[in-house]
């Protein structure tokens, strides 16, 4: 009788290890044939883009882009799920893969978001804006989900807090519901910088997105040119983008671009390499270091000069890219003056 005990248990697990084994062998093929599927997406989208680029158009669209982006992140979770085949074979059976979902939809990482820097008094530029290229309501929203563009206007607070001026951009902001309001904040050109700062760390604190744009209220932006502007740098964890430039530091204090610390910048009084400020593009790790340091970093008289002090002697890729200087306008161009 025990030796039959004996037999029937041995026999029993040798069952069980010939399921094991074939589970895994069957989600090895699943796993095969979604790589493989993948991959030839993953060729073709990147031939295109390659095609595209170099007959020096900018044709690819956000969708395409946002496209490319689902494709790089699939690459991973797909790399992710061979981990855990591997890992499975070795113990004799095969885990869940990792969830691909946030409840029943697949959550989509947005592309850029974009804070276009407002005044108080200037509800006119606003609705320029809104009517030009970024939209209202449904619009904005539709912006939001096909595109992966989050377009916010970024204003502080009046010097006198709770005034008509203050209580009107509430108004406002109620019937439209696109700004991004810094209370701590006083709205006035000595503030600047500290607002772009602040824009930045909001807006990384908030959207987990692939790049983060500072604008101004008065340019139009060509959102399918800058989708393919920005697909180009995808694989860069740390660019810093924009029309690049470098100028004079004016000491005189009646002069309108007067730096107050114009002695920090050495005895040629020459400005370091930085992005021009009308438009100008950061990766989410710059803004998430732009966060995690918001409290010391440096602020100068302008928010140009400021952001691109935050990145010197960081290990950060200066992109001077032509399509963002905004003084031109073309088919190709990333913004123009309006």
């Amino acid at each position: 009788m025990a030796r039959k005990g004996s037999s029937m248990r041995l026999s029993s697990s040798r069952i069980s290890s010939l399921l094991l084994s074939m589970f895994a062998t069957f989600a090895s093929f699943y796993v095969a044939g979604r790589l493989w599927q993948e991959s030839q997406t993953r060729v073709h989208l990147i031939k295109e883009l390659d095609r595209v680029t170099g007959q020096g158009k900018s044709a690819i669209s956000v969708d395409d882009t946002l496209k490319i982006i689902a494709c790089r992140e699939q690459k991973k979770t797909l790399a992710a799920l061979e981990i855990e085949l591997s890992a499975a074979r070795q113990e004799g059976f095969v885990s869940k893969s990792p969830k691909l979902t946030d409840g029943t939809e697949t959550k989509k990482r947005p592309l850029v978001v974009i804070g276009i820097m407002t005044s108080l008094g200037n509800k006119k530029k606003r609705d320029a804006v809104r009517q030009a290229w970024m939209g209202t309501g449904a619009s904005l929203k539709k912006l939001e989900s096909e595109k992966g563009v989050i377009a916010r206007f970024v204003i502080g607070r009046s010097a006198n807090k709770g005034d008509s001026m203050d209580t009107s951009i509430d108004t406002e902001n109620s019937q439209t519901d696109d700004f991004i309001i810094l209370d701590n904040v006083v709205e006035a050109p000595e503030e600047a910088s500290k607002k772009v700062k602040l824009f930045f760390a909001y807006a990384a604190d908030k959207w987990d997105a692939q790049f983060y744009a500072k604008a101004i209220d008065n340019i139009y932006v060509n959102i399918d040119a800058l989708g393919s502007t920005l697909a180009a740098h995808l694989e860069n964890p740390r660019a810093y983008i924009g029309c690049m430039k470098s100028g004079e530091v004016f000491s005189e204090p009646n002069h309108k671009w007067y730096e107050p610390e114009w002695w920090k910048f050495g005895d040629k009084k020459a400005y370091f390499r930085h992005a021009y400020g009308e438009m100008y593009v950061i990766t989410h790790a710059l803004a998430r270091f732009v966060s995690i340091n918001r409290d010391i970093l440096h602020s100068y008289a302008h928010d140009d000069v400021s952001t691109g002090s935050w990145f010197v002697g960081l290990d950060v890729k200066h992109v001077d890219e032509g399509k963002f200087c905004c003084s031109a306008w073309s088919s190709e161009a990333i913004c123009a003056g309006v």
